[in-house]
């Protein structure tokens, strides 16, 4: 398809952060911006109409949150592919819930996890499935 050329304006100071954190990670500037809009698009899925998408929810909690969690997998069987968990210690978990399907089935998944008590942390990587 080709690339796109495109001039940005930003901030002075922004930008050398910018710069000089790409440098270190070895990355020239198209491919961390390409990178950065990406991520920007995956956690703004929710605003665009869409078919099909994809990822995966990561889920740190207290292991008594258990139960809830395992209500809602099975409710939510049909965006579900597969889940890892793992234990960290006594009292804590990590849980990583594989999805594919309807956009809005599985922010409402997402919102769902987020009101479960002893939900520590949770962070989605959601991408658009292009058929």
């Amino acid at each position: 398809m080709g690339v796109k050329r495109f001039s940005v304006s930003v901030d002075y100071e922004l930008f050398k952060e910018f710069d000089e954190f790409i440098k270190n990670l070895s990355l020239d500037r198209s491919k961390a911006i390409q990178q950065a809009m990406r991520i920007y698009l995956s956690e703004n899925i929710w605003e665009r109409e869409l078919r099909e998408c994809g990822g995966a929810i990561t889920i740190f909690y207290e292991h008594d949150t258990r139960e809830d969690l395992i209500d809602l997998q099975h409710y939510y069987r049909d965006v579900i592919n597969s889940v890892l968990h793992i234990h960290l210690d006594e009292k804590n978990c990590l849980e990583i819930i594989a999805v594919k399907g309807n956009v809005k089935k599985i922010k409402e998944l997402i919102d769902k996890i987020k009101t479960c008590k002893g939900i520590k942390q949770i962070r989605h990587a959601i991408v658009e499935i292009y058929v």
